[in-house]
């Protein structure tokens, strides 16, 4: 059993600010922060998550990993992929992923990750960055429902499983997960990774629309990721445009 330092709390405005505070303040890797509930979770592209108590399970854990700026990108993909098998060992569904970072399950999102990196100080080298990845599950849907503007792309893990949800036990899976994936990462097999998250690709050869950060949209057929974990589209044209960042279309949904 591993004794890791999980630091609890009822209501934050997002685990993952947490995490990089204390994580700038040295604290140790495999620190994790939980939270019964968020007033600002967040995932990609400063966009907000439904965190509401008592329905799903919102965790940021810190990592040093010995990695280089350039691979600290792939660590979202290596996270998304680590999610994604533990819920499949522990409650046998099979969710797959959305670039770079939805957990989906029948078509709509169950999770999210969000990867963020921070300074060290006290003197630190700079050899191991600090890196927390933050990771909201939907485990039981709110009383009511999803919101309106939600319920079409959104669902909970507790709609796909017949058996009960123990949020500790998707917590502890997840993180040691995580863990392993991303030494995986730290180890230099990447491309293992990186095949094991393309056999869960929601968006392979399938019609996507890409909404640049400048405005633009570009319509086409997604490869996947390259070797780099860099999402590729070719357009009807035959172009290949690979995806940094802005918002991906899948089947009329856009990604939160």
């Amino acid at each position: 059993m591993v004794t890791r330092n999980i630091i609890r709390l009822d209501v934050t405005d997002s685990t993952n600010s947490v995490a990089l505070e204390v994580g700038q303040q040295g604290a140790a890797p495999g620190t994790v922060i939980v939270a019964e509930t968020q007033t600002g979770g967040r995932g990609r592209l400063n966009r907000s998550w439904l965190s509401l108590p008592g329905m799903g399970l919102y965790f940021t854990i810190i990592l040093r990993p010995r990695l280089t700026p350039d691979q600290l990108p792939k660590v979202t993909l290596a996270a998304g992929l680590a999610v994604c098998k533990a819920v499949e060992t522990e409650y046998a569904v099979l969710p797959k992923i959305k670039w770079p970072n939805d957990l989906l399950l029948g078509g709509s999102k169950f999770a999210g990750i969000l990867s963020e990196t921070g300074s060290m100080q006290n003197g630190s080298t700079g050899q191991e960055p600090l890196v927390v990845v933050g990771v909201g599950l939907n485990l039981f849907p709110p009383a009511g429902g999803f919101p309106v503007e939600l319920k079409e792309r959104a669902t909970a893990l507790s709609l796909h499983v017949d058996r009960e949800i123990s949020a500790e036990t998707v917590l502890e899976t997840c993180v040691f997960a995580i863990e392993k994936e991303v030494q995986h990462l730290v180890m230099g097999d990447f491309q293992t990774i990186l095949q094991e998250w393309m056999q869960r690709d929601a968006s392979k050869d399938k019609i996507l629309t890409w909404v640049t950060p400048k405005g633009q949209k570009v319509t086409g057929v997604s490869l996947g990721p390259d070797v780099d974990g860099i999402l590729r589209i070719r357009d009807r044209a035959g172009t290949i445009h690979t995806v940094l960042s802005g918002d991906i279309n899948l089947a009329g949904k856009i990604s939160g």
